[in-house]
């Protein structure tokens, strides 16, 4: 069994054992993982979303559908969304859902912001008037903070901005939690509160989105194509799933106990080690792989416009969580490349299992 050795139940003081938690964006790449990980930990998992991408997604392959309550439906339905917390009654809620991609929010801004800041209120709506919410934990993205493009990371108290609709729309939604925190969940009487999480660049098994650099690395490998690079000098924070997902628990789990203390925004990123050039990453890819190679696509300045240069700063984290980035680059892409060579879905979702557990462990070791 892919999780001997771990109490999963009883991660986290226990606080998700036999918990109701609802996951918006449950479909998604970041919520499948999560998803899985709350069920492991005996959670009983509401998920609310639109229908995955495709049939290789990680939600799908996993068959994460028969082990939860699964919803279809849209944040922007205010309607479908307050039924459902009215017949489930969650206690804790996660809201990941979302348009995620930067490139795509050229193609339909009004989309992008109908479905980031209009969804994140309908949310925000009925955690506040839902009595069974104690906790909600926002995620955004690293994207929310005006990017100067500076050398040093981004501190939760620095300024959002967002040069293009995506990173405006998750600015923004920054901007809504802490009205909605400061005018309704702030009160010493009100049992329930909320805090926002900022991650980098996410990578994992079970992502096949379009304009992603991993996605774009597999398809191009398989294929037998030459992987095609927009921007190799641009500079990420690269991260492995659950290093973030982490994160989130952590901060759910906090709001239960001790919420004074989790409240407000958070950062979760890598290390300087994993803050590398695109170009970097794919040669690693390469090297991992066995096989293949890269080309620049010398996009032309009509090219939509996308950030040189974006870290994240994660004393806050690692100061008053005990949060840290546990896995190298290297360790983060040779688990999700494992993903993609997987064979059948039984495999992935046993590898999806085994990672978790073996992260878990790594998370019990001393730092």
């Amino acid at each position: 069994m892919a999780t001997v050795g771990i109490d999963f139940p009883h991660l986290f003081n226990g606080a998700f054992n036999n918990r109701r938690v609802l996951i918006t964006g449950h479909t998604g790449f970041k919520g499948s993982w999560l998803t899985l990980w709350l069920t492991l930990m005996n959670a009983d998992v509401i998920g609310y979303a639109l229908p995955p991408r495709t049939e290789g997604d990680n939600f799908a392959a996993c068959r994460l559908g028969k082990d939860i309550t699964d919803i279809r439906g849209d944040v922007r339905d205010y309607g479908h969304l307050k039924a459902v917390f009215e017949e489930y009654r969650p206690e804790v809620v996660f809201h990941l859902a979302a348009q995620p991609l930067v490139r795509l929010s050229y193609a339909l801004p009004a989309e992008t912001l109908d479905t980031n800041i209009m969804g994140t209120v309908n949310v925000l709506e009925n955690v506040r008037t839902c009595e069974s919410v104690r906790a909600a934990v926002m995620i955004t993205s690293d994207k929310c903070y005006e990017n100067k493009e500076q050398l040093w990371g981004y501190r939760e108290c620095d300024s959002m901005g967002g040069y293009d609709p995506y990173s405006a729309s998750k600015g923004c939604a920054e901007l809504v939690c802490a009205a909605y925190a400061r005018s309704f969940f702030s009160k010493d009487n009100i049992d329930k509160h909320i805090c926002t999480a900022r991650a980098g660049n996410v990578i994992g098994g079970g992502d096949w989105s379009p304009d992603r650099i991993l996605p774009d690395c597999v398809r191009a490998l398989q294929s037998g194509r030459p992987i095609g690079v927009r921007n190799p000098k641009a500079v990420r924070p690269w991260q492995f799933v659950l290093e973030p997902l982490y994160g989130y628990l952590t901060l759910a789990a906090g709001l239960l106990e001790n919420p004074a203390k989790h409240i407000g925004a958070w950062n979760f990123g890598p290390d300087y080690h994993s803050v590398v050039p695109v170009g970097e990453v794919v040669n690693e890819v390469v090297r991992l792989w066995g096989s293949g190679g890269w080309e620049d696509l010398l996009e032309n300045d009509t090219a939509p416009h996308e950030a040189s240069l974006l870290s994240l700063d994660c004393s806050k984290a690692r100061n008053l969580l005990g949060w840290q980035s546990r896995l190298t680059l290297n360790e983060a892409l040779a688990q999700t490349l494992a993903w993609y060579r997987a064979e059948t879905d039984e495999e992935k979702r046993m590898l999806c299992e085994a990672q978790i557990a073996a992260y878990c462990l790594r998370c019990m070791e001393p730092a």
